[in-house]
């Protein structure tokens, strides 16, 4: 939901901020085409960000006791996101990259951390030109994992790439996302997968959610504040 560490820390802040500069670029670059081309979609069909969180209805009786505000708001709501520290990327369902690296100056100029990766791919079932969808072991590790992720195996999901695929995880997303902010929990989530807390318009505005301009049970502001006291470079 937000990076590693306290969420109202400058750091923190100061890349949530950038990230939400990077976010509402792309949105707006999307609206822009569905304008000239006429269509009749949503950005959010075509891009979707997503964070993992879990919410409970019953603990352990032999925790100690809240030291900090928060842990004490985050206890009475049992409410916590999951943070995922592994990177991967699947693209097409016919390669998928596994590994370590950050994207950021630490991990890319090869002369600091030490990082490793594994590419897969199976020759066999990949893209054709016909449109046929790759239906291999990294297609079946992308479902397998949305299954965890969002509570069930839906047909909309055999075509990632499909509009109806898109609205489907943004429905579930969303839903999960107010049953993980609402005040008593009547439905348990579906998964774990929540809506980003951000509301974006047609025309590619980005703003933040209507009472949640903070991260749930938190002061940290979601869309983040520019630092005048740390230098870019320490961002990167």
């Amino acid at each position: 939901m937000y990076p590693e560490g306290a969420p109202t820390s400058t750091p923190v802040q100061e890349i949530l901020y950038w990230q939400t500069c990077t976010i509402k670029m792309m949105y707006k670059a999307i609206a822009l085409v569905i304008e000239e081309e006429g269509l009749d979609t949503h950005p959010t069909d075509y891009l979707g960000f997503y964070c993992l969180g879990v919410r409970g209805d019953s603990q352990p009786e032999d925790l100690a006791e809240p030291e900090t505000e928060v842990e004490s708001n985050l206890r009475e709501k049992n409410r916590f996101p999951i943070y995922v520290h592994s990177k991967m990327l699947i693209t097409d369902d016919d390669y998928i990259i596994v590994g370590s690296a950050n994207i950021n100056q630490r991990s890319m100029s090869g002369r600091r951390d030490t990082e490793m990766a594994v590419g897969c791919f199976q020759p066999e079932f990949m893209c054709q030109d016909d449109g046929t969808l790759p239906n291999g072991d990294v297609a079946a590790f992308r479902k397998s994992l949305w299954v965890e992720h969002m509570g069930e195996m839906c047909e909309e999901f055999n075509d990632p790439g499909s509009l109806e695929c898109m609205r489907k995880v943004n429905e579930i997303a969303r839903s999960n996302w107010e049953t993980f902010v609402s005040e008593e929990m009547e439905e348990p989530m579906q998964g774990h997968l929540l809506m980003y807390p951000m509301q974006v318009e047609q025309d590619g505005t980005v703003n933040t959610v209507e009472g949640f301009e903070n991260f749930p049970d938190t002061d940290g502001y979601v869309f983040g504040k520019n630092s005048f006291v740390l230098t870019e470079k320490l961002t990167t």
